[in-house]
C-alpha cells in the first residue's frame, strides 16, 4: 500500500509498503479516506521528540471506512464510517486511575507508538474508534480529533460570558477554538495571527476582530499588534482571558503583559525549548496559567456538533492532496503558509 514514513528528524518519505497480513481479534482495518496534518506531526518531524520507534507512519487525525474486522469485533462491520481516538494511555498511572488519561505519565499517540493514518490502510483496536455522525463528510469528520482538543482548551479557559477573549494563533487549534467559542456564545473574540489569509478566514467565520496579522516585529507579536489595540479591544474591564496557540516565547510574555490582574491564560501551543516568562508578574498580579493537553471526553462530545458546524468546518480544510505530495507540503506548513486551518491528505487520491 502507499504510505508516508518518518525515518528521523527532517526525513519524511513516500513509500510503498506491505499491508500487515494478520489482523488481531479485537482490531479493525480501516481504509483511510481523509487524514489531517497536526502541529504535533510537524513538531515530531522537526525534533523527533515523541517518537517511540522509527521508521513509522505518522498521522492521527483521520476518518475512513471499515475494510475488515477481527474475529472478536462486534461493534463494527465492513462499510461502517469511523474516526479515530488518537490517544494511547497506559490505564495504570495515577493520572489514568484518576480519570485523566489525557495527562497519562506514559502517554503516546497513534503515529508515534504505532503506525498512523498517512497510509491507505490503518489497523487499530476497535475500542479506539468512534462512529462518524450521519451525513458528515469524512473530510470534516477527520477534524473531530483537533476539535476535541479545541473544546478542551475552551473548557480549561472557562471564560465568563460577555468577556473579551484574545486568541493568539488562529491556526488549527486556535482557529477551531474561536469557532467553538463563537458557537457557544462567548466573546467578543480578538485574534492575533501572522498568516493574513487565516486571520481573515477565522474572522469571517466567527466575527472575531483581527488585532494583529502579518509577521511579528522584533518587539514581539503582541507588540506588533499593538498593546494599545489589545487594551482598546478589552475595554474598561480589561483582558481577563487569552489563549496561546503559537508556541512563541514572545507571545506568552506579550499575553501575560496584556492580562489584567486575576487574568487567565490557556496554553496549547507547542514550544521548541523552554519558554521564559516573568514569574514575578504572575505572582504579583495573581495571573493564572492553565496547560491544555489533548482531551478527556471532549472528542466524543464534539461529535453531535459536527453536523451543526459542518458548513463552517468545510471552509477551513484544504482541498485533499495525495500521499505523494505530503513530504513536500511539510515545509510549507512549518512556515505557516497555508491559507487553511487544516491540510487534508486523501490517501486513495491518485498522484496525478
Amino acid at each position: 500500500m502507499r504510505a508516508v514514513r518518518l525515518y528521523g528528524i527532517g526525513d519524511l518519505r513516500f513509500e510503498v509498503i506491505p499491508v500487515r497480513r494478520e489482523l488481531g481479534p479485537q482490531d479493525v482495518r480501516i481504509r483511510v479516506r481523509a487524514a489531517g496534518v497536526c502541529g504535533s506531526d510537524l513538531h515530531n518531524f522537526r525534533t523527533g521528540q515523541w517518537m517511540r520507534q522509527l521508521p513509522i507512519t505518522p498521522g492521527h487525525e483521520f476518518a475512513g471506512e471499515v475494510a475488515e474486522v477481527g474475529a472478536g469485533v462486534t461493534d463494527f462491520k465492513c462499510g461502517d464510517l469511523v474516526l479515530g481516538d488518537s490517544r494511547v494511555s497506559c490505564g495504570r498511572c495515577p493520572s489514568c486511575r484518576a480519570g485523566r488519561p489525557n495527562v497519562c505519565e506514559r502517554m503516546g499517540y497513534v503515529g508515534e507508538v504505532c503506525d498512523g493514518a498517512f497510509a491507505e490502510m490503518i489497523d487499530l483496536p476497535a475500542e479506539r474508534l468512534l462512529t462518524v455522525p450521519h451525513g458528515v463528510p469524512l473530510q470534516v469528520a477527520a477534524l473531530a480529533e483537533p476539535l476535541g482538543v479545541a473544546l478542551r482548551v475552551v473548557r480549561r479557559l472557562d471564560p465568563a460570558k460577555d468577556s473579551p477573549i484574545v486568541i493568539a494563533g488562529a491556526g488549527p487549534i486556535g482557529g477551531l477554538a474561536a469557532i467553538l467559542l463563537n458557537h457557544l456564545g462567548f466573546g467578543p473574540l480578538g485574534i492575533i495571527e501572522r498568516n493574513t489569509d487565516r486571520a481573515g478566514l477565522v474572522a469571517s467565520l466567527t466575527g472575531a476582530f483581527i488585532l494583529g496579522a502579518g509577521p511579528a516585529g522584533s518587539a514581539g507579536p503582541v507588540a506588533s499588534a499593538g498593546a494599545d489595540v489589545v487594551r482598546r479591544f478589552a475595554g474598561q474591564s480589561g483582558l481577563r482571558y487569552a489563549i496561546e496557540a503559537t508556541g512563541s516565547r514572545a507571545m506568552v510574555n506579550g499575553l501575560l503583559g496584556s492580562l489584567t490582574g486575576g487574568g487567565r491564560l490557556a496554553m496549547v501551543g507547542l514550544f521548541r525549548g523552554e519558554p521564559a516568562f516573568d514569574a514575578n508578574a504572575v505572582v504579583e498580579r495573581e495571573l493564572e496559567i492553565r496547560g491544555c493537553s489533548v482531551f478527556c471526553e471532549e472528542q466524543r462530545e464534539v461529535l453531535p456538533l459536527l453536523p451543526l458546524l459542518a458548513a463552517q468546518l468545510s471552509r477551513v480544510i484544504s482541498p485533499g492532496i495525495p500521499l505523494e505530495r505530503l513530504p513536500g507540503e511539510y515545509g510549507r506548513l512549518i512556515l505557516g503558509q497555508s491559507a487553511f486551518l487544516k491540510t487534508i491528505v486523501e490517501p486513495w487520491r491518485p498522484a496525478t
